[in-house]
């Protein structure tokens, strides 16, 4: 006989764990079926093991200016395998994190592959053994991987993904970058910060594609400040690995295929759900483009099947995962919840300088029919940022001139991935300007500067 449960989740990222915990609290029996890691790939991989990284790398970046702030720091350097270490220890601190949340919930976790078996019933193969559950309703959020350049596979040495990028063996001398999305630009902030030469190449006309054009226009300067090159418009012909190295093939707007020598090369050009030999087409359960076709609540075509994360397609963030899970959930408990929607979803990159946004570019906003007042304000007009000595950057607030609707907020800057949650609350309450000028914000703080953005989209800034 299976092992029954209410609810199986397939796959224990923070779209699975969270959707896990949340069934328990419904008062569901809740069984999570992982390959590998709690905590999925955000978790081990991805979201907590590059934060610790990049936090390395802005400490070395400030010992290199200790000058600046009246200190002195001689003979600086790094121990490579102590920063792998850390980040590596912060991954597993929080593995163990979501392991203790497991047993407080009493979830029960099974390890292997998991697959689904027919209506209600998921196998979970390991070692060569087989173990059948059942469950009236099993949710899939098995995640994504990165995605490989079709002619240059990532060996582990000279072609890296991000999982290779975490745990590097050596410093690289010249990185080769390709892609400038979010995992793109961290790891060249990183490895450049950390005394890299790095190259982006990225095939579209500006880095940082989703983000506003004013936003991606300033990280281009910042970065290429900061001893970057960044090719844009710019395609890979071809990728080939020596011992020494890489050797590039790189297709200019101008149509010149030049070759040039790397040391190592950081593929970041996307991501592949992970939908292959789960049992999808063997249950009937819809896709598209590899993607699982789910409704605002996470169900899919097949009764009693569900899908969250990652799998369901864009935008791939930890956070929209965790939401979908608790709104799938809530929605199989019975409950009222809103249907899920992407409207208000912050994006946040945490290179040198930050990026996040939420809602509308100017242009979407444009594109879609609204007459706009945009304001912006300056790091360089703000007392706590130049106090910090972290005067670059910029508040961005687009408007609809007629209703005062905060339509998106784009921010460039230190620490605007706290900053933006602001502007995401002020949205979902569905604040106006009028609410938002009415605010007393904190001084001496960054956040003045959302004050700021807004009053300037009326003509009303006082510091600017």
């Amino acid at each position: 006989m299976p092992d029954t449960y209410d609810l199986i989740v397939l796959g224990s990222g923070p779209g699975g764990y969270v959707a896990a915990i949340r069934a328990s609290q419904l008062g569901m029996k809740v069984a999570i079926v992982e390959r590998e890691r709690l905590g999925g790939i955000c978790l081990n991989w991805g979201c907590i093991p590059t934060k610790a990284l990049l936090r390395t790398s802005e400490i070395y970046h400030y010992m290199t200016y200790a000058d600046a702030y009246g200190l002195k720091a001689d003979n600086i350097g790094f121990d490579l395998a102590k920063i792998v270490d850390r980040s590596r220890k912060v991954a597993g601190q929080l593995n163990a994190g979501v392991k203790g949340l497991m047993k407080k919930h009493k979830i029960t976790v099974h390890e292997g592959f998991g697959k689904l078996a027919g209506k209600g019933r998921l196998t979970v193969e390991k070692d060569g053994r087989t173990t059948e559950l059942s469950a009236k309703h099993i949710l899939i959020a098995t995640g994504a991987r990165a995605r490989d350049l079709p002619f240059a596979k990532a060996d582990g040495e000279r072609i890296w993904t991000y999982r290779h990028a975490m745990v590097p063996k050596e410093m690289p001398t010249r990185l080769l970058v390709i892609g400038s999305g979010a995992i793109g630009v961290e790891f060249a902030s990183f490895y450049s910060d950390m005394g890299a030469e790095v190259t982006i190449v990225e095939m579209l006309p500006r880095i940082l594609p989703v983000e506003d054009e004013e936003v991606s226009a300033f990280m281009e300067k910042q970065l290429v400040k900061q001893g970057m090159r960044i090719l844009t418009g710019a395609g890979l012909e071809k990728l080939e690995t020596g011992g020494e190295g890489v050797t590039a093939s790189i297709k200019g707007k101008d149509g010149t295929v030049t070759a040039e020598a790397f040391s190592h090369a950081i593929v970041a050009i996307g991501i592949v759900p992970n939908t292959e030999q789960i049992g999808l087409d063997e249950a009937g359960v819809k896709t598209e483009r590899g993607q699982i076709t789910v409704d605002g609540y996470g169900r899919t075509n097949v009764e009693g099947v569900y899908a969250i994360g990652d799998v369901t397609g864009a935008p791939w963030l930890a956070h929209k995962a965790s939401h979908e899970g608790i709104v799938c959930i809530e929605k199989i408990a019975g409950e009222d919840p809103h249907p899920f929607e992407t409207w208000n979803i912050p994006g946040c990159t945490y290179s040198r300088p930050q990026v996040a946004s939420v809602g509308m570019t100017e242009a979407k906003a444009r594109e879609a029919g609204h007459e706009v007042r945009v304001g912006k304000f300056p790091f360089i007009g703000n007392g706590k940022a130049i106090a910090l000595g972290e005067a670059e950057g910029f508040v961005k607030t687009v408007f609809d001139a007629g209703t005062g609707e905060l339509l998106g907020a784009h921010m460039i800057g230190a620490e605007v991935t706290e900053l933006i949650q602001g502007y995401v609350v002020a949205r979902q309450l569905e604040t106006t300007e009028a609410e938002l000028m009415e605010t007393v914000f904190a001084h001496p703080t960054l956040s003045e500067m959302m004050h700021e953005s807004v009053l300037g989209a009326y003509g009303r800034a006082i510091h600017y």
